[in-house]
């Protein structure tokens, strides 16, 4: 009988094909995590806090800014949970990985030495490996 067990997903095994909007959300991760993206930001509210002499409207010139960062808050949001939710997946393969290994290398070692054939059962209950059964 050959080895049963759950495939765990390799790093190697992972797409390493980025789609466009994925490509895009870490751009803009990138960018917003720029001291430049900062002063951005703080121009903005510079050019936007005397232009109440123009407007003359204390109710237009709030609605101006409040619109401004409501969109740019929620569009960033978004493309930041993409580009946390692929980092964290990511992550997660390689501890996979790591963690397949290290039973793998403790299954070898297990014959020998009950409390690693212990420790090893705990680790496969903890990150829900499977046993491996063989003939």
């Amino acid at each position: 009988m050959g080895e049963d067990k759950r495939h765990v997903l390799m790093p190697t095994d992972v797409s390493t094909r980025v789609g466009f909007f994925d490509r895009f959300a870490g751009f803009a991760s990138d960018l917003a995590g720029r001291a430049a993206f900062f002063a951005f930001c703080v121009l903005l509210i510079v050019v936007w806090a005397p232009s109440i002499l123009a407007l003359r409207d204390v109710d237009t010139w709030q609605l101006i800014i409040n619109t401004a960062t409501t969109i740019i808050t929620f569009l960033l949001v978004a493309l930041l949970q993409n580009t946390q939710t692929r980092a964290d997946a990511a992550v997660q393969h390689k501890l996979n990985a790591i963690a397949d290994a290290l039973s793998d290398v403790m299954g070898h070692f297990a014959q020998d030495n009950p409390q690693l054939r212990e420790d090893l059962d705990e680790l496969r209950s903890a990150v829900g490996l499977e046993k491996r059964e063989s003939a």
